[in-house]
């Protein structure tokens, strides 16, 4: 059975590879981008302002600004994925990882002696992805023309 269309047309209605390539990856650029954009703002809107220290389990409180001013997000082509966190604002300061996921933590005393204590987690970004995940597919929808 042939479908009556000569070889030179049929190339015409191929679907152009680079054509689609480059239509995929502005879309991927595009959604992914919208992505990390709903996660950052999720996860600022988390850090708040408080009198008291956050508690175990809790989002982080906002003392001085810097954690909820820094967290950004970007679009890496090489692995074709998003990258959404804090900026690291010190040489040798982990205190964005270990609010995230507890850890050890050198803190200071009044008395200027340095004391090591344990420092729980405070999850912001984790939450704030979870939260934000279920978006995807809805971003995805019509992302290519």
């Amino acid at each position: 059975m042939f479908i009556g269309v000569r070889l030179s047309q049929a190339k015409r209605l191929f679907f152009d590879r680079q054509k689609v390539l480059f239509k995929l990856s502005r879309a991927e650029r595009r959604v992914l981008s919208r992505f990390g954009a709903y996660v950052r703002q999720d996860a600022r809107q988390r850090i708040r302002r408080r009198k008291r220290p956050s508690q175990s389990g809790e989002s982080p409180t906002n003392q001085t600004g810097l954690l909820k001013r820094h967290i950004y997000f970007l679009f890496d082509p090489d692995r074709r994925s998003v990258v959404i966190g804090p900026a690291r604002l010190r040489t040798g300061s982990e205190a964005p990882a270990t609010l995230e996921h507890g850890g050890q933590a050198v803190v200071v005393t009044p008395a200027g002696q340095p004391v090591r204590v344990a420092i729980e987690e405070r999850p912001y970004m984790g939450p704030a992805f979870r939260q934000e995940l279920p978006k995807v597919p809805a971003l995805w929808r019509d992302s290519v023309r």
